[in-house]
């Protein structure tokens, strides 16, 4: 006679969680939209402050596209030129008091998402009172901001059409992310043309950017998420088809369009609103990015396979089995072998893509700092009480030093 195992359960006392998802960003996309930049801006005034990093967009025209929409406008241009990849504090000094001085009326940010962020931190800090860095760590902004526009240059960040900010303290060694609801940007244009010449590194780095959004908001304990999950996975899915296609036809204009929408809708709470967990792999990208300055979407694709691998167990098991399933088409019915071919397809796209996947290969060479900033990722962060796995800070640091050397995880 065959002996029956009854396997009971404790059922999860969690659920699903209320949410308000009010995202009212207008988003004009496509090809050949600046024609409408002039009546957007006149919404809110003729006083323009310009915000733009390097010069890239002077290089392919698109600064002058601008301008010149705005000297037909007639509008009075102020310019904030030079925003770094990590936007800095002290830039955001800066622009709120060109702000404060000029009597802006609208913001308009011409970049990616360090161009935005740093706007939305401007734009907040021009009512701010007293030291703006306290602004930041106070990580949620309630009062006034300078109304933003957005004119988007390189899918990643998705800060087009959200309320978050990532600012950095050098000083400190902080990059803090803030946000609050006046931060959303009012219109931003998505044209994918403009997109077009990001080169291979920054648009996989981008790319990688995008797929960790996702990823950390899957990967949650909330129970009932089937929507926001499956959406997440259909995105996913999208991001793997689209990025070597740009990356070898980088004028492919429906791989760009693919990415740029993946980016926005990523982190514009679609797939996060219901959930209550942490993001883990972000608040440890942050240390790296605050102590080595490093490029975030690369932070990211290093770190997110061997954060994979360091929590899987019993009970996490099955939701990355199940990535690896949805997303990577792993049919493998032992679920632990299905999650770790999941962890290694990752990792091979992501090398595939040109990405470095060790932290030596980003200047990283030793383990100075690795205690420092796993207590800053514990402290900065609630990664230790409600991510998908709680880290301590030496989880931590044995994920930073999994990231030395090159990992397989079969």
């Amino acid at each position: 006679m065959p002996i029956l195992f009854v396997i009971y359960k404790r059922k999860d006392e969690r659920q699903m969680e209320n949410f308000r998802f009010h995202v009212t960003t207008d988003i004009r996309f496509g090809k050949d939209r600046l024609d409408e930049l002039p009546d957007v801006l006149n919404q809110f005034g003729k006083r323009v402050l310009v915000v733009y990093g390097g010069g890239s967009i002077k290089r392919n025209g698109l600064y002058d596209q601008v301008m010149s929409q705005l000297a037909k406008n007639d509008n009075e241009v102020f310019e904030l030129s030079g925003v770094d990849p990590n936007p800095r504090i002290e830039t955001v000094e800066q622009g709120a008091e060109l702000c404060r001085k000029e009597k802006i009326d609208v913001i308009l940010a011409v970049g990616g998402g360090s161009v935005i962020d740093c706007s939305k931190a401007i734009a907040g800090g021009t009512y701010a009172s007293g030291d703006l860095w306290e602004m930041v760590t106070k990580r949620a902004y309630l009062g006034q901001a300078v109304p933003l526009v957005t004119i988007l240059t390189l899918a990643a960040t998705g800060s087009e059409m959200n309320r978050g900010s990532v600012i950095s303290n050098l000083k400190t060694k902080q990059k803090l992310g803030f946000g609050g609801p006046n931060f959303l940007p009012k219109v931003s244009f998505l044209d994918p043309t403009n997109t077009y010449s990001v080169n291979a590194y920054q648009t996989a780095a981008g790319s990688a950017d995008i797929f960790s959004h996702l990823m950390e908001n899957y990967f949650d304990l909330t129970p009932g998420t089937e929507v926001e999950d499956g959406i997440a996975e259909g995105l996913m899915r999208a991001v793997i088809k689209n990025v070597p296609v740009a990356l070898d036809t980088p004028n492919d204009y429906d791989a760009r369009a693919n990415l740029m929408w993946a980016s926005s809708l990523a982190l514009n709470g679609l797939t996060g609103a219901s959930k209550a967990g942490t993001w883990s792999c972000h608040a440890m990208e942050h240390e790296l990015s605050a102590f080595y300055d490093i490029t975030h979407g690369v932070g990211l694709a290093i770190l997110t396979p061997r954060w994979m691998a360091h929590v899987l167990n019993e009970r996490t098991t099955p939701k990355l089995a199940r990535y690896a399933k949805e997303v990577w088409g792993v049919q493998e019915a032992v679920p632990e072998l299905a999650a770790r071919m999941g962890i290694q397809k990752l990792t091979d796209y992501f090398v595939a893509c040109g990405i470095p996947m060790t932290l030596p290969e980003v200047g990283i060479t030793d383990e100075t700092n690795f205690e420092a900033m796993a207590e800053q990722a514990v402290a900065s962060s609630a990664i230790a009480t409600k991510a998908f796995e709680p880290l301590t800070k030496e989880d931590v640091v044995a994920i930073y030093q999994a990231c030395m050397t090159p990992t397989t995880y079969l």
